[in-house]
């Protein structure tokens, strides 16, 4: 079993800037790939970054591109999303998750261990 908590969540302007932070307990943090989705009211969940075990492969989703930037500390069982220029588009609650593998996957469906997520709401 993995736990995982995220923090960082809150309220910022748009074109403003917020660090997630995912914190891992349980089974070797290493041994995952993370990833970051995200879900906005009435929306399906969607994924939104992913990093390798090891932080040698990163992937994003496109409207996220060039704005977030995932990455993690294994020593300290943490991954993070940097997320800046914030659009009023990226309000959703924030969720990270655990895969074991080295496949970059963005299926939520294949990530075995979820947070409970954290709220980021953009404002206009």
């Amino acid at each position: 079993q993995v736990q995982l908590v995220e923090s960082g969540g809150g309220l910022v302007q748009a074109g403003g800037s917020l660090r997630l932070s995912c914190t891992g307990s349980g089974r070797p943090f290493s041994s995952y790939g993370m990833g970051w989705f995200r879900q906005a009211p009435g929306k399906e969940r969607e994924f939104v970054a992913y990093i390798r075990w090891n932080g040698g492969s990163t992937s994003y989703a496109d409207s996220v591109k060039g704005r977030f930037t995932i990455s993690r500390d294994n020593a300290k069982s943490t991954v993070y999303l940097q997320m800046n220029s914030l659009k009023p588009a990226d309000t959703a609650v924030y969720y990270c998750a655990a895969r074991p593998g080295t496949r970059t996957t963005v299926a939520a469906h294949e990530y075995d261990y979820w947070g409970q997520g954290t709220q980021v709401t953009v404002s206009s």
